[in-house]
């Protein structure tokens, strides 16, 4: 695959349903649009309720699984997927905005086409907590082979001193992604959506798929609403925003945190929310997100996979590096078939992709 760097300026410009599945910086401008009930909450919140586990970054190991080329590859096998692709994939360098001297890094994939004359539209996929990793570039190497075209950017750009595409480790990302704020994600995912959507080969629609913190994120955007074009977003175990609940005090009990419903109620695309169920996390959330998302009568779906584990998708049955549990490798794999086509088929939907 060819690796090119390009510069574009950019032109700004319902059922509910709940289901268990068993198989600021400087120099950065800020937009004034954003809710403040959005705004208020940053990377903190979602990374102070993961688990240990959660926030371990897996790691790559020598054990092979068979792969399912109709599914975006496991954490082990990314490497190997990404460079036997006979899709184009090439980064690129993008305006942060319009008129801005600021720029991010992405990794773009071009699905192949039926004809010169067929365009596709775009799906921005956001990266976990660990930056932009080979096995997200692995993700946007299947949603292109799904026939859309994919840019992943590099959300952490400007707090990592410029564009790169040098991949950091986890643990730098980790701890880099605190200072990137909901504003400048959102400023962020048009930034990618409008420099995909200006190109030759692509129609102007877009949506967008996250993965833990990407998946937070992916409700952020539908709070905010995205350019002209946004079609929906699916979370892969990324929550929306909560409030927090109150202290116990002599006389009454403390009240836990909730959904908040003020920001949910600004959503106007389909939401789709796919978690494992060892996700405790997020899974004791789902039932109040159904609940208000119905009561407003807003498009949502969301699927909560049986024994599956935050991070499935990456994960899959590649086997641990040790305590090798073999019923969650089996969960997470069956999660995995299921998520995928679910989020394939949401996406065509939505864009009208027959």
């Amino acid at each position: 695959m060819s690796r090119r760097l390009s510069l574009s300026l950019l032109v700004l410009a319902g059922a509910c349903t709940l289901q268990r599945s068993t198989p600021s910086a400087p120099g950065f401008a800020r937009s004034s649009s954003v809710p403040q009930s959005v705004t208020s909450m940053g990377t903190d919140e979602h990374m102070a309720h993961m688990s240990a586990a959660d926030m371990a970054a897996p790691a790559a190991s020598s054990a092979r699984v068979p792969q399912n080329f109709a599914l975006p590859a496991s954490n082990n096998g990314a490497a190997d997927r990404l460079k036997s692709s006979p899709r184009h994939g090439e980064w690129v360098k993008i305006a942060y905005e319009a008129g801005s001297t600021d720029s991010l890094m992405a990794w773009v994939v071009y699905p192949f086409s039926k004809n010169a004359k067929q365009k596709a539209p775009v799906v921005v996929v956001v990266h976990e907590i660990f930056g932009l990793s080979t096995w997200v570039r692995g993700v946007a190497d299947q949603v292109a082979a799904d026939g859309f075209i994919a840019v992943a950017p590099d959300f952490l750009s400007r707090v990592r001193g410029g564009p790169s595409s040098v991949e950091l480790s986890a643990d730098t990302a980790r701890r880099l992604i605190q200072g990137v704020s909901t504003t400048e994600r959102n400023t962020i995912i048009k930034a990618a959506a409008n420099y995909a959507m200006m190109l030759p080969s692509a129609q102007q629609k877009y949506a967008v798929i996250g993965y833990c913190w990407g998946g937070t994120t992916t409700w952020a955007h539908a709070v905010h609403g995205g350019v002209k074009g946004f079609s929906g977003g699916v979370a892969f175990y990324g929550a929306p925003y909560t409030k927090g609940g109150t202290p116990a005090t002599a006389a009454t009990a403390a009240v836990p945190a909730s959904v908040d419903a003020d920001s949910l109620s600004r959503i106007t695309q389909p939401v789709m929310l796919l978690n494992g169920t060892k996700d405790a996390r997020i899974a004791a959330l789902m039932p109040s997100i159904d609940s208000v998302m119905k009561a407003m009568g807003k498009p949502y779906t969301g699927v909560n996979y049986d024994g599956a584990v935050h991070g499935f998708l990456r994960a899959q049955n590649d086997p641990r590096p040790s305590n090798r549990d073999e019923a969650e490798e089996a969960a997470n794999l069956a999660a995995t078939k299921d998520a995928w086509p679910r989020t394939i088929a949401f996406l065509k939907k939505q864009m009208g992709v027959k």
